[in-house]
């Protein structure tokens, strides 16, 4: 038997699963007491920016982070979010294309460094190795490549955990993604928040983490998963 808001379900679940699928992979921050993820589609919006100049030179085209080895990642130390990655070293997988200006070898090896020292300084991924692959040669400057932009949701500050994190210096907002903003339980809580783009998001999440659980009974175990950098969207 079907009912009249059967139609309405059937869209909110599909709309669920492709903000899901949006965000991409959840990947690690840190390592694995360090209890934060996150999205990738944050994660590579960052780094575009990053490596993007004003000047001609290689462009980045499409971008992936994994887990390097999956098999031999430690199981994290806090409960993470549901099909998280493990917090194991990654591996940024990128296509690029080069000008015919520079030596190739030179180009890959800049932003390859510049792809290691975005991950670390502005996010505080643990990358073990960059794999970048050529994919064409132009003779001036061409457009990065841009996903769309990931729609936020901001979320209300409803509890002590959430007013706490909330409070956090860094974070642009609570956000409700994935579910709701702040899940508790007997002895967890899961935060989703988007951080601003001036701060980097593993020290965001680390605050968070401490903030929830001194505002929180028990002090329980507390994991972050960053949804989105405010600023970054846009370049994707």
């Amino acid at each position: 038997m079907t009912t009249a808001d059967g139609p309405h379900r059937a869209h909110a679940w599909t709309a669920a699963v492709r903000q899901r699928l949006a965000l991409g992979r959840l990947i690690p921050l840190g390592g694995p007491a360090d209890g934060a993820w996150i999205a990738e589609r944050a994660a590579v919006a960052v780094l575009r920016r990053a490596v993007a100049g004003p000047e001609p030179g290689p462009v980045l085209g499409e971008l992936r982070i994994a887990v390097a080895d999956p098999g031999s990642a430690p199981a994290p130390q806090v409960p993470p979010p549901a099909s998280a990655l493990p917090p194991g070293p990654l591996r940024i997988e990128a296509t690029m294309t080069a000008t015919a200006d520079r030596p190739l070898p030179a180009a890959a090896e800049a932003l390859r460094e510049a792809l290691l020292s975005a991950a670390a300084r502005r996010l505080g991924l643990v990358v073990a190795e960059v794999d970048l692959r050529v994919t064409g040669l132009v003779d001036g400057s061409s457009e990065q490549v841009a996903p769309d932009p990931v729609e936020l949701r901001p979320a209300p500050a409803e509890n002590a955990a959430g007013r706490a994190a909330a409070g956090v210096a860094g974070v642009a907002a609570l956000t409700g993604m994935l579910g709701p903003a702040v899940r508790t339980g007997a002895d967890h809580v899961q935060v989703e928040l988007a951080a601003e783009s001036g701060h980097r998001a593993l020290d965001v999440a680390l605050a968070v983490r401490q903030a929830v659980a001194e505002a929180s009974e028990g002090r329980p175990s507390v994991a972050v998963l960053v949804t989105a950098v405010s600023g970054e969207a846009a370049a994707g």
